[in-house]
């Protein structure tokens, strides 16, 4: 059984591969049209129907690309569709919240400080908000307020402060971002699934028929993908920011979200208007450096405003934390992982240069060691991952001994 934990470790690298390559695909695509289509100069004697062209260089070539406003006259005979760079970017995240969180939910999906829920439950809300989101979304574009473009852009970031708010209320801080990235990842992704191609495909049956395609569906798919621009960036940052606990793991976490939004407005406010040759708005990288100074003081500040960290009941330990906590060899894993681990590993490490806990994970208490015992494993037992560079000088005989507690403990 103990095999399980290095399947599963290797499995989800294997995902998370995937996933950041098929993001790579869709981001770099997505993008680069963005950059494009803002870019597009319309010239005089252009063919009937174009809206615009530009010349670009890359690589040793020449590329001259025009755009048609809403379709060709006629089908052409080579078409190239850009829809499953986001098909599978979506699976592969999913994917890997399935093997991550839901897989992990004791210990990455669930707080019990936060609200004691069952496994079941915590992934039932979780499915459920991407659900929900999604058609909230929908139904928000399709109502009166999707006529404004920008008027629609505020009342959508409205609501996502409002789900990150909500988020920090039922899950871990870590599953909570992880989420706020899942929730908008998915707008986006069904986006293209349900709007943006289906109605490039009604423009495409329309030619193919011989008839006049409506402009509407172009107008339509032009506003979503207006959105999916403006949130890709945050998307990203939420997807990173499980490395770093000064961002999810600390009060102010849902207004240290909502502030991130508002940077990938103004990074991509700049990228639009350049790209656009509308000039170089240089006053939107002075208010993301200002957001961001922000977001450190808000990472850092809640001792000031509200006193020392609060104190919660414990919960008692699940049946397997106390299964590794029972175990015969946990006294001497336990001794190791204080000796060589917990100086760092701690609500106040001792370390020199260490001031925060790495990945918000303490490995003081009985309770806590039992918790992290897989990932203890992983790390210091099976692999030298931990300490890096060893620099607490763990032994090859004390690293048997964690591999020995806890294969002895999961065979049980």
């Amino acid at each position: 059984m103990y095999e399980y934990a290095v399947a599963w470790e290797w499995l989800s690298f294997a995902a998370r591969w995937f996933h950041v390559i098929t993001g790579i695909a869709w981001i770099g695509s997505s993008f680069y049209f963005i950059a494009l289509d803002l870019g597009l100069v319309k010239r005089p004697h252009l063919p009937a129907g174009v809206h615009g062209e530009e010349w670009q260089v890359h690589g040793g070539g020449f590329y001259h690309v025009q755009k048609y406003l809403v379709a060709p006259a006629e089908m052409p005979e080579h078409l190239t569709w850009f829809k499953y760079e986001s098909y599978f970017t979506w699976l592969s995240g999913f994917l890997m919240l399935c093997i991550v969180y839901y897989g992990g939910a004791d210990l990455f999906l669930i707080d019990r400080t936060v609200m004691e829920l069952a496994p079941w439950q915590a992934i039932a809300l979780s499915l459920a908000s991407l659900a929900v989101g999604w058609i909230f979304y929908d139904q928000l574009c399709k109502s009166p307020i999707g006529r404004n473009t920008w008027g629609l852009m505020a009342v959508l970031y409205v609501a996502l402060v409002a789900m990150a708010w909500g988020y920090t209320q039922v899950f871990s801080g870590r599953a909570a971002f992880l989420h706020l990235g899942a929730f908008t990842a998915t707008i986006m992704s069904a986006n293209v699934f349900f709007i943006i191609i289906p109605n490039q495909k009604v423009v495409v049956a329309d030619l193919i028929a011989g008839r006049t395609p409506d402009p509407k569906y172009g107008v339509i798919a032009k506003q979503r993908s207006l959105h999916n621009n403006y949130l890709t960036l945050p998307v990203i940052f939420f997807m990173l920011s499980n490395h770093y606990p000064l961002a999810f793991a600390t009060a102010f976490n849902w207004v240290i979200a909502a502030l991130v939004f508002l940077m990938g407005v103004t990074i991509r406010h700049w990228f639009n208007t350049t790209h656009a040759r509308k000039g170089k708005p240089t006053w939107t990288w002075l208010v993301t450096v200002i957001l961001f100074i922000a977001i450190i003081w808000l990472s850092t500040v809640p001792k000031v405003l509200t006193g020392e960290t609060e104190t919660s009941m414990t919960p008692p330990m699940t049946s397997m934390e106390q299964r590794f906590a029972s175990n015969a060899h946990f006294g001497a894993a336990r001794d190791v992982v204080q000796a060589r681990c917990s100086m760092c590993h701690a609500a106040e490490p001792v370390w020199e240069g260490i001031n925060f806990t790495p990945k918000s994970v303490k490995l003081e208490t009985d309770r806590e060691i039992a918790t992290h015992a897989r990932e203890i494993y992983i790390q210091a037992g099976r692999s030298h991952a931990m300490p890096p560079g060893n620099v607490t000088d763990i032994s090859p005989e004390e690293r048997k001994l964690i591999t020995a507690w806890y294969e002895s403990a999961i065979s049980e």
